[in-house]
């Protein structure tokens, strides 16, 4: 009787320091690690849930912010709901921390746009809901520390166009769902960094072609909806994915595609194409693997016109789903139903050859659509994109804010070639075999943030180039022919916060390049020929936050350039041949860098003393393929959530334990492998059995069979009061 009177007493005291630990609107479960705290009037995230909490749930407050490591308490989380909390804004490093965050669902919010930061610090998540915002824009590497996110909701937002690269970093995002936005431009980079990617759903848009250039990069797509789009014509070759199954056009505007429409798409087995104005289709070329056809709710045309599409099916045996609706005779009747010889010609036209869009309506107003061009009065965009332009076409309507021009070879654009377009937000130029800027071509473009000039053939850039376009805030220069920074140009844009020149020619950065750069937060340069970098070349640019230099020719860390950079968070040398790297080289942005790459260098020794003065802000750190043996010691990267040593040939000896011990208590995959001795060679560094016989193996042993030991005492009393450890019940697995 004792014992039992024992426990329940226990038991009841655990309850009561549960209790006192539960925020008073809440609801605490401490069995299972949940805590619910529904539709109440929340106006911050509480401090006082327990601490080893899996489960949080929010919905139905009133957060309005979530600001930095607002979840610092709950390191333990793996599943986060926020709906409905009328949030606006994330600030940056909101949800640092959150290692072990697997579920983030934020939908039905107010949040706008997404900073680069906003979603630091998830580096497990692998669900991501931002349905029902009012998402309008995403910035360049929002989402660049998602790393193991599979799927990513961006459904019923304000996106009206997708720029290149806007998802790089999703590696293995599995289904991206941006349907219910107001799409109408992709750029032809927007899905190349998603090679995992099965399912995009890009229904309910306002796309009118379709987008095959984009949709081109994703290999390994077998899902793909664009239904409820204002397309009228599928072109020849126009889908090219090499996995896709099922393709839903439904719902569409469709009146022809042309007969090798899906050619290059051989894998297609659902065709759903209900509720267009298709009078009747070619046989399809290209889709001996196609099982079904779905014209449901199609005005099809029954006569001798439809009967090689007709035979086509038998042939093939595709089964197809539709009904006649001409001539009267077989109205109603399904296409399976019928028999060739019924299919008559008649005075009825044929239905339009799939050889070309049909022409568009223009918009009504002060200032028509020009000829040849797409102008939406509803979203205020025009489009010329790909209709051979010598010249670049003017009088648009004056409220345009998205002019898509891209794929047309103008060659030059002159001075004021944009008139009136006094509210012109984002500019598409691309791929426009554009060698000369005159100056004074975007005078009157006083709205313009966005300006695209990828894929041109620029090389230089007169000092007036950008003048008139004050607000200029993200500039594509990318895959251009610079081979020196445009020096001078940038004194005209105080507003330049991103700047794209990646993919040149561009053999240094010199002193003066950057003049007047002065609000520039990220520098995208890779790829390009880089040897040098003066000492003073990045001094102008203060607020850099963002500086990527992979795949250049550095011999050596340019740490003299790297003064001066007191907001630095991200530095990306990866594909550079540095083979040694020596003392303090980072010492200059110490104090504010945290994601560091240095992969793919072909590194063969970093000094003891190289990472003198980085310590727990350190984030993520990239050291992947390459040749060194060792590393130096960095116990103080306490606040790391990515670290990967992966294809690194350490020579696991008793020189090592060190870095073997430090491992074991990370809580993090490192991929850390012995590549020597011969007997340890492949094994996992935290798993040889070499350090068994080094002096002070022993001392060690028992601290590294508990990965958690090292919490504080406080913490310690708590998890023994729970009955459960975090290294059991919340901890990923280790490298």
């Amino acid at each position: 009787m004792g014992p039992s009177w024992g426990l329940l007493l226990l038991a009841a005291a655990l309850g009561v320091t549960a209790a006192a630990r539960c925020p008073a609107p809440c609801v605490c479960d401490n069995l299972r690690a949940h805590v619910l705290c529904l539709n109440g009037s929340l106006t911050a995230i509480p401090d006082t849930i327990p601490e080893l909490t899996r489960e949080l749930d929010l919905r139905g407050n009133s957060f309005m912010v979530i600001p930095a490591r607002a979840f610092l308490a709950t390191p333990y989380l793996t599943h986060l709901d926020l709906q409905r909390c009328k949030v606006e804004r994330l600030e940056e490093g909101a949800f640092r921390g959150l290692g072990r965050l697997v579920y983030l669902n934020l939908a039905s919010n107010g949040i706008v746009l997404l900073y680069q930061e906003s979603l630091d610090g998830l580096s497990s998540l692998q669900q991501l809901i931002l349905a029902g915002n009012r998402i309008e824009e995403i910035q360049p590497g929002a989402f660049g520390h998602l790393g193991s996110l599979t799927v990513l909701d961006l459904r019923a937002n304000a996106l009206v166009y997708l720029p290149d690269m806007v998802f790089q970093g999703l590696q293995v995002l599995r289904w991206l769902r941006l349907s219910h936005n107001a799409l109408h431009v992709l750029g032809s980079e927007a899905f190349a960094a998603l090679p995992a990617l099965r399912r995009l759903s890009l229904d309910h848009n306002e796309l009118q072609a379709l987008p095959g250039e984009a949709l081109a990069r994703l290999d390994g797509a077998t899902w793909l909806d664009l239904g409820h789009n204002p397309i009228t014509y599928v072109a020849e070759e126009a889908l090219a994915m090499a996995s896709l199954r099922h393709l839903f056009l439904d719902h569409a505007s469709l009146q022809d595609v042309a007969p090798d429409a899906f050619a290059r798409s051989p894998q297609l087995r659902i065709l759903d194409l209900r509720e267009n104005q298709l009078q009747g289709l070619p046989p399809l070329a290209g889709v001996g693997g196609l099982v079904r056809v779905s014209l449901d709710g199609n005005p099809l045309l029954c006569s001798c016109f439809l009967r090689p599409f007709h035979k086509w099916l038998a042939r093939a045996r595709v089964q197809a789903e539709g009904a006649c609706a001409a001539p009267p005779t077989l109205r109603g009747r399904s296409l399976d139903s019928l028999k060739s010889l019924e299919m008559r010609c008649s005075r009825l036209r044929p239905p339009p050859s799939p050889t070309a869009p049909p022409e568009q309506p223009r918009a009504a107003g002060s200032r028509q659509c020009p000829q040849g061009c797409v102008c939406s009065p509803d979203f205020h965009h025009g489009s010329c994109e790909n209709r051979n332009l010598q010249e670049i076409p003017r009088d648009f309507p004056e409220d345009t804010r998205l002019l898509d021009l891209r794929r047309n070879p103008f060659r030059t654009v002159p001075p004021d070639a944009f008139p009136g377009l006094k509210e012109l937000v984002s500019l598409h130029l691309q791929r426009c075999s554009i060698r000369v800027l005159h100056p004074g071509a975007l005078r009157g473009l006083e709205s313009l943030v966005y300006l695209y000039l990828t894929n041109n053939h620029i090389s230089t850039l007169a000092a007036a180039a950008f003048e008139g376009a004050p607000q200029l805030a993200y500039l594509d220069l990318d895959h251009n022919a610079f081979t020196r920074v445009p020096a001078g140009t940038f004194r005209l844009l105080p507003n330049l916060i991103s700047l794209h020149l990646q993919h040149n020619a561009i053999k240094e950065l010199a002193e003066g390049d950057l003049a007047g750069a002065k609000g520039l937060r990220w520098l995208y340069l890779a790829g390009n020929a880089i040897r040098h970098i003066a000492p003073a070349a990045l001094a102008p640019t203060k607020m850099l936050e963002k500086l990527q230099l992979e795949g250049n020719h550095l011999s050596e860390v340019p740490t003299a350039a790297l003064w001066g950079l007191p907001a630095l968070s991200e530095l990306k040398l990866s594909r550079n041949p540095i083979k040694h790297m020596g003392d303090s080289v980072f010492l200059p942005v110490a104090s504010s860098l945290q994601h560091l790459y240095l992969d793919n260098m072909g590194l063969e020794r970093i000094s003891p003393h190289a990472f003198t003065g980085l310590g727990p802000k350190i984030r993520s750190l990239y050291l992947e393929s390459n040749k060194m043996s060792n590393i130096p010691d960095m116990s103080n990267f306490t606040g790391l959530e990515i670290l990967n040593l992966r294809d690194v040939p350490f020579h696991c000896d008793c020189q090592l334990l060190p870095l073997r011990r430090w491992i074991n208590k990370l809580n993090l995959r490192v991929g850390a492998i012995c590549g020597s001795p011969e007997e340890a060679k492949g094994l996992k560094v935290k798993l040889s059995t070499a350090f068994q016989t080094c002096p002070g193996w022993g001392q060690g042993k028992a601290g590294e069979t508990n990965p958690n030991k090292t919490t504080a005492a406080s913490k310690s009393s708590k998890k023994k009061r729970s009955g459960k450890s975090p290294a059991r019940g919340f901890s990923k697995s280790k490298a």
